[in-house]
């Protein structure tokens, strides 16, 4: 299974130079690719070792038409090199780029309890701009293209409302909702039903056809999204509340769950066990959690302030705990999201924090994995579990830009390059604390909901939507 991931993740990787000029058919592109790869991967007489060949050979493949994009990680295997596109590129170079293929940011919104909302056709896309390491020049056309001229104001102003879903009218009913947004009219596709207390949180897996869920009730569901049946039921070990969920980017039948009693544990998805060595305690309730782009590392924030960061083994399911930071002591850590690089201009590692002490807090990680705060931002956050996120296309732009909920009942837009008036725009419409925000792949559309249970998607300024 995870070699189909990679191989899929290796196409999504090259996705930006195939059909540049038609964003659609990419997706549609990735999509039809997942499904085949998912059909293949169930062919029990399929030769495993024949999976890894072929990954290397599509590689080769992929360099030579498109060229290759660079990538950090150095392999430590003998070398053997091969031509492509008049560049010679080593064995181990090749190998070396594997763990980074699965790099997903299924950073995707991380959902959260008391209302929360992610896109889940951004994935291949999203992966896209994340995962690539070639930061745009300021010549780079391409990029131009995709950021226009506009100002970093002028990007995210917004026509208005798309459309409203209004079908939670309890925030935390124990319901999950599938909903279509394009082509109109926005509709309900499913609801999910099963859990007895609230959800906490939820995540798209990396082929948008599973939802994993956790809730107050101390359970794990595994859903079928095309069904809308509940596939698996996973009990929390020690009986407690769950907080937080999230998919490893590399592997999607391995996934993270944090919960009351201050654990984070790995649990393997096809058997639902936990991992021997998979489980840690940290100081306080696991309220958020983030992988870096690589899969390897991993950041909890809990309800003490504190962020605690583990290495990742994923070939045996283990958390090696190497710091913990303390950023807001004495007040809850409620969202952290991660980015490798995050413009032309700020091109080190960044976490974006919630901190429930009216501040929302971008953080550079250090070579020895450190934390510098760069920026903090002020917004109303006193006691809800507010969420923020990067916005997906602002490597491709002059300046960048981070969205967040608030208390305020506004959704907020800031721009991490200004020292002064960083607040670039503010959305107006809810009537209760914004506790979660996420954009699309093209930032054509972007979703919002409350603790009232109200999700707005609204509409950019002369932008189409693309899922």
């Amino acid at each position: 299974m995870a070699n189909w991931q990679q191989i899929l993740a290796l196409d999504a990787k090259y996705n930006a130079y195939r059909a540049p000029n038609n964003p659609p058919f990419r997706t549609l592109y990735i999509k039809r690719r997942s499904q085949l790869l998912r059909e293949s991967a169930s062919d029990p007489e399929k030769d495993q070792s024949a999976r890894k060949d072929y990954i290397h050979t599509r590689a080769r493949l992929l360099a030579t038409k498109y060229g290759s994009p660079a990538f950090s990680d150095q392999g430590s295997i003998k070398s053997r090199s091969f031509s492509f596109g008049g560049r010679s590129i080593s064995k181990s170079t090749i190998e070396s780029m594997e763990p980074k293929m699965g790099e997903a940011r299924k950073f995707h919104r991380r959902q959260r309890s008391s209302g929360s909302v992610k896109f889940n056709l951004d994935g291949p896309m999203k992966r896209i701009y994340d995962s690539i390491e070639v930061v745009p020049t300021k010549e780079a056309e391409a990029s131009r293209a995709m950021g226009g001229d506009k100002t970093v104001s002028e990007n995210y102003a917004f026509a208005g409302m798309h459309h409203i879903f209004d079908q939670h009218t309890d925030a935390v009913d124990g319901t999950l909702s599938v909903c279509q947004v394009i082509p109109p009219p926005a509709t309900v596709i499913c609801m999910l039903k099963g859990h007895t207390e609230a959800v906490s949180d939820f995540a798209w897996s990396l082929s948008n056809d599973i939802i994993l869920s956790v809730s107050f009730d101390g359970t794990a569901r595994l859903w079928n999204v095309a069904s809308g049946e509940c596939i698996r039921v996973i009990k929390d070990i020690t009986g407690a509340e769950l907080h937080s969920c999230l998919f490893h980017p590399l592997n999607n039948n391995m996934f993270v769950t944090g919960n009351s009693k201050c654990f984070v544990q790995i649990i393997n998805l096809s058997t639902g066990k936990g991992y021997k060595g998979g489980s840690c305690k940290i100081t306080g309730q696991a309220l958020s959690l983030a992988f870096d782009p690589t899969g390897v590392n991993l950041w909890v924030g809990d309800d003490k302030g504190s962020l605690s960061a583990f290495k990742v083994d994923l070939a045996h399911g283990k958390l090696i705990r190497t710091r913990r930071v303390s950023v807001c002591e004495g007040h809850a850590v409620t969202s952290i999201c991660a980015r490798a690089w995050v413009s032309r201009e700020a091109r080190e590692p960044s976490l974006l924090v919630n901190c429930a002490i009216n501040s929302l807090c971008l953080f550079r990680i250090s070579s020895d994995g450190s934390l510098q705060l760069k920026k903090r931002f002020s917004i109303r956050q006193k006691f809800s579990r507010i969420r923020s996120t990067f916005c997906p296309l602002m490597s491709f732009r002059q300046g960048a830009c981070v969205i967040s909920g608030s208390e305020d009942m506004c959704v907020h837009f800031f721009d991490i390059g200004k020292e002064k008036k960083a607040c670039v725009n503010k959305l107006l419409g809810h009537s209760a604390p914004v506790l979660d925000v996420c954009f699309n792949c093209d930032e054509s559309l972007l979703a919002s909901c409350d603790a009232q249970g109200m999700v707005i998607i609204w509409k950019r300024e002369g932008k189409q939507g693309v899922l």
